[in-house]
C-alpha cells in the first residue's frame, strides 16, 4: 500500500541516541568531504550501517527528459545503479518527485507501483521488505528523491526512520545546492583552461618563448639570424626579460645543439671562486684543491657557455676571458699548460657596458669581442598584449602545479597590463604564483592583486643609469657618458600625472611605477610643462 504524508517521530531513548549520532556524523562528513560524491555516499553508508536503511539511493532528474536516474547510492552494484532509470510518473520515486510528498511502501510485493527495476526481489531477504522515499525539497520545489529499503519486522519504528530520512534529505539538498553554485562559479575557468590548452597545442610558443608583440618578434628574428653561426652574442635587457632562455634558443638552433649547454652567473659567485668555476684548477693549486677540477669553459667544449651578468666580472678575469676568445685556450688555476677549447661564448648583462667601459670598469677590447652581435630583449612594459598571454599561461601552469582552480576576477587582467613590471617576466610569474597560493576561494579580485602590486612597488627598484641597448660604436675616450633618454611625447602627459596621483604626489614612486628613473620622470614633466605639479 502506498502511504503519503508526514508522521510524528516515535521510539525509544536508544533510538534517539542513534539518530543523533547519525545526524552528527552526517554533518561532519559534509564539512570534511572533498566532493559531493564522497559526502553523500558517506551519509548513505551511515543510514545502512547504523539504521538498517539499506540500498539507500539519491535519484535526480535526467538532463535530456523529466525522468529520474540513480546518481548516488550505497549497497548497489554498478549494474543496479545503471538499471535505476525511471520515466516521468513511472514508479514510486517518480510519483514522489511529481507530488513532493513522501511515500511508504509497507510491502514491496503488494505494491503495483513498486517496479523493482534497480534491485531485483530475489536479491533481497526472504522477509517482508518495506520501501521509503522522501522528496529532496528546495524552496517548495522537488529537486530529487532519497529512498531506501528496510525490513518491516524490526523493533525500531518506521516513523523514526521517516523523521531521520527527512532531516538527511535537507542535508543532501544543501550539498547539491552548494555543488551547483561551485560548478557555476568555476565553469568559466574550465572553459579558459580548455581554450588555453587548445591554443597551446595548435599554436605552440615560438621556440619555447611565449609572446606575440612586435618587439619580442623582432628580438626572436634577430636571434634566429645568428643562431646557427659561431658568432659571439651579447644579450642585453633588464633583469627578468629572459636572457638565459634566449641563450638556450641560440644553442638549440645551432650546430652545437648536441653538445653541452652550461650557464654561470658571474654576479652570484664570489670573485675568488669564480676563476676556479670558469677555468678549473689543478690538484694542489690552493688549500682544499685535493683533486683536479675542470672548469665550466672546459666542460662546455664542443657546446655553448652562457656567461650571465658579465658586467660584474673582475678586470683580472676579463683579461683571462679575452684570451679564451682570442686564442681558444685556457689554463687551469695552478697550471701552466694551454688546453685548447672549442666553445661558443654567449654573454648577457642588464648593465650598460658602454658606461662601464667609459668608467674604466670593463675592458674595451673585451667589449668588442663580446659585442660582435648585440641582441637586446625588450622589457615587459614594452611588449604590448603579452602580459595577458603570459598571465593566462602562468595561471594555467600554477593551477596544475598546486592542484588549484583559481580564476581571475573582473579587472585583474587590466590592472596587470597597466603595471610597469620593473622585474619583467620573472616578477609576473612570481606574482601569479602568489595570487594562486593566497587565494581565499576560487577567485582573485582586482583588490587582491592591487594589494600585492602595492607591496611590490614599495621595493626600491634601481634602474640602470642608461638604457642597456648597445650602440654600434663607443664614444671616444674622455667623451661624456651617454645620458638616459626616452622620447618625450605629448600624449604621455596624462599617464605621467595619473601615476603621480596614484603615488600620492611622490614623484620617485610615480617614476618607479612607470619604469623610469626619477631623473627621467622630472625631465619629462619639465618638457611637457607639468613640472609645477605639487609633489
Amino acid at each position: 500500500m502506498l502511504d503519503g504524508g508526514p508522521r510524528a517521530p516515535d521510539g525509544t531513548a536508544g533510538d534517539e541516541d542513534v539518530d543523533l549520532t547519525v545526524l552528527r556524523e552526517a554533518a561532519r562528513l559534509i564539512g570534511r568531504a572533498e566532493s559531493p560524491e564522497l559526502a553523500i555516499s558517506g551519509i548513505l553508508r551511515l543510514l545502512s550501517q547504523m539504521l538498517g536503511l539499506n540500498r539507500a539511493r539519491v535519484m535526480l532528474p535526467r538532463i535530456h527528459d523529466a525522468g529520474l536516474s540513480i546518481r548516488y547510492a550505497y549497497g548497489l552494484t554498478d549494474e543496479e545503479r545503471q538499471r535505476g532509470q525511471y520515466g516521468a510518473g513511472e514508479g514510486v520515486a517518480s510519483r514522489v518527485m511529481q507530488t513532493g510528498q513522501l511515500a511508504v511502501v509497507q510491502d514491496i510485493d503488494q505494491e503495483p507501483l513498486f517496479l523493482g527495476r534497480a534491485v531485483r526481489r530475489r536479491t533481497l531477504p526472504d522477509e517482508i521488505v518495506a520501501y521509503i522515499a522522501v522528496p529532496l525539497m528546495d524552496g517548495g520545489v522537488p529537486m530529487g528523491v532519497l529512498a531506501a529499503h528496510r525490513l518491516r519486522q524490526r523493533p525500531r519504528k518506521i516513523d523514526r526512520d521517516l523523521g531521520t530520512l527527512q532531516t538527511i534529505a535537507v542535508f543532501i539538498v544543501q550539498i547539491l545546492k552548494f555543488n551547483a553554485l561551485l560548478e557555476a562559479r568555476t565553469a568559466h575557468l574550465r572553459d579558459e583552461n580548455r581554450q588555453l590548452k587548445d591554443a597551446l597545442s595548435s599554436a605552440r610558443p615560438a621556440h619555447g618563448i611565449l609572446g606575440e608583440s612586435e618587439p619580442l618578434r623582432a628580438a626572436l628574428n634577430n636571434a634566429l639570424k645568428v643562431a646557427d653561426t659561431e658568432v659571439t652574442v651579447l644579450i642585453t635587457g633588464e633583469s627578468g626579460t629572459g636572457k638565459e632562455r634566449f641563450a638556450e634558443l641560440l644553442h638549440d638552433q645551432s650546430g652545437r645543439r648536441d653538445g653541452p649547454f652550461l650557464a654561470i652567473n658571474c654576479a652570484a659567485i664570489p670573485e675568488p671562486l669564480l676563476e676556479s668555476e670558469l677555468f678549473g684548477h689543478e690538484r694542489g693549486a690552493f688549500t682544499g684543491a685535493n683533486a683536479l677540477k675542470k672548469g665550466k669553459i672546459e666542460m662546455a667544449d664542443g657546446g655553448t657557455l652562457f656567461l650571465d651578468e658579465i658586467g660584474d666580472m673582475s678586470p683580472d678575469l676579463q683579461t683571462k676571458l679575452l684570451r679564451v676568445l682570442e686564442k681558444r685556450v685556457i689554463q687551469r688555476v695552478g697550471g701552466h699548460r694551454d688546453i685548447p677549447v672549442t666553445v661558443r661564448i654567449l654573454a648577457a648583462t642588464h648593465k650598460n657596458l658602454q658606461q662601464a667601459v667609459n668608467d674604466g670598469r670593463f675592458r674595451l677590447d673585451l667589449y668588442y669581442r663580446l659585442n660582435v652581435f648585440p641582441l637586446h630583449l625588450p622589457p615587459l612594459r614594452e611588449r604590448h598584449g603579452d602580459v595577458r598571454l603570459l598571465t593566462r599561461h602562468f595561471l594555467y601552469r600554477t593551477n596544475r602545479e598546486y592542484r588549484r582552480n583559481v580564476v581571475l576576477g573582473d579587472g585583474v587582467l587590466e590592472r596587470l597590463q597597466s603595471y610597469a613590471w620593473p622585474g619583467n617576466i620573472r616578477q609576473l610569474e612570481n606574482i601569479i604564483r602568489r595570487v594562486v597560493l593566497m587565494a581565499r576561494g576560487d577567485q582573485v579580485s582586482a583588490a587582491d592583486v592591487e594589494a600585492i602590486l602595492a607591496q611590490e612597488s614599495s621595493i626600491e627598484q634601481r634602474a640602470p643609469s642608461a638604457d642597456p641597448a648597445p650602440a654600434p660604436s663607443l664614444p671616444a675616450a674622455g667623451a661624456p657618458a651617454v645620458r638616459p633618454y626616452r622620447r618625450v611625447r605629448q600624449q604621455d602627459g596624462e599617464r605621467l600625472l595619473g601615476a603621480l596621483e596614484e603615488a600620492g604626489g611622490n614623484k620617485a614612486r610615480a617614476a618607479r611605477a612607470l619604469g623610469m628613473t626619477p631623473r627621467q620622470y622630472r625631465y619629462h614633466l619639465e618638457q611637457l610643462g607639468l613640472a609645477k605639479t605639487p609633489r
